[in-house]
């Protein structure tokens, strides 16, 4: 009679189901990473995981990325091409009176968001004279790049740092969507609205100004919030800002003074690379300053 072969033990699975195993390990190790998007607006962002031993922690990847060539100059900005040098003028004086606060607001950025404040206002769609409030995205977000400004007074009422959407980029803000679920911030003229208690605390609803630009921010619960991502101590341990789903949210200890200080109904710009708008209309601009200066 011939002799059966031994049977197999669980201890020496068969070599078909051993690389079986193997390709089904490695399918669920792949799909780790896999992330999702929160449908109910702006949720607080995790801090980055930890890295493995001898690799880069995220801040530093991005210090690594930093020193390539070019990789942190800012995107040139045209001057607007029929700005009158009365208003030209208007705005330099203005950026010689905020001082050293605001060293690093771009002319560039400056007259733009002028002009816009000037027509939102002459249209009467934005009603809280003097104040106007800008973050120019195209800086890496290590640097405090918001401003509060006094138009009147010419002065910096706050200054800080102020994050953008997780996906508009890393240590810059390289894309920009009005899509909802995109998670990248909207450039263009915003107006504040109002305020209510969410599950970031005191928070400020925006109003896209911009058609197809930024006209989602209401859909999209884009608003004014603190975020622990923003704080001094998350700045000096990663080196810059974490990410939101596209709000500019604020440091903890200026978000609520800077919700106060905006009020509801003032101008707020965002600027970054490919922003335009429908309100720089460089001659009503002048006229109203003509006519009412920056009140």
């Amino acid at each position: 009679m011939k002799k059966l072969p031994p049977c197999r033990t669980t201890l020496g699975l068969p070599p078909l189901w051993g690389r079986l195993r193997h390709y089904l390990l490695l399918v669920m190790l792949n799909g780790v990473g896999a992330g999702c998007q929160s449908s109910v607006g702006e949720a607080a962002m995790a801090r980055p995981p930890a890295a493995a031993p001898g690799a880069l922690a995220p801040a530093a990847a991005d210090s690594a990325r930093a020193v390539v060539p070019d990789s942190l100059q800012l995107t040139p900005l045209a001057p607007l091409p029929r700005l009158s040098d009365s208003l030209r003028r208007a705005v330099h004086t203005l950026h010689a009176r905020l001082g050293p606060a605001a060293q690093e607001l771009r002319l560039e950025v400056l007259e733009r968001a002028c002009v816009g404040y000037l027509n939102l206002r002459q249209k009467g769609v934005v009603h809280r004279a003097g104040v106007l409030t800008v973050a120019d995205m195209d800086l890496p977000s290590s640097k405090q790049r918001l401003w509060v400004l006094d138009l009147t007074a010419g002065r910096v009422l706050h200054l800080s740092h102020v994050a953008h959407g997780r996906g508009s980029g890393r240590l810059r803000a390289r894309r920009f969507s009005n899509v909802m679920k995109s998670a990248c911030t909207a450039l263009g003229f915003y107006r504040t609205q109002d305020t209510y208690q969410g599950r970031h605390g005191l928070s400020r609803r925006l109003r896209g100004l911009d058609t197809n630009q930024n006209d989602n921010a209401l859909r999209r619960y884009v608003v004014l919030h603190a975020a622990d991502y923003v704080s001094r101590e998350y700045v000096a341990q990663n080196g810059q800002v974490g990410y939101s789903r596209g709000c500019p949210a604020l440091p903890p200890d200026q978000y609520r003074a800077i919700i106060h200080t905006v009020g509801e109904g003032s101008c707020l710009y965002l600027s970054g690379p490919g922003a335009s708008s429908a309100w720089l209309n460089e001659t009503s601009a002048a006229q109203r300053l003509a006519a009412h200066g920056w009140k």
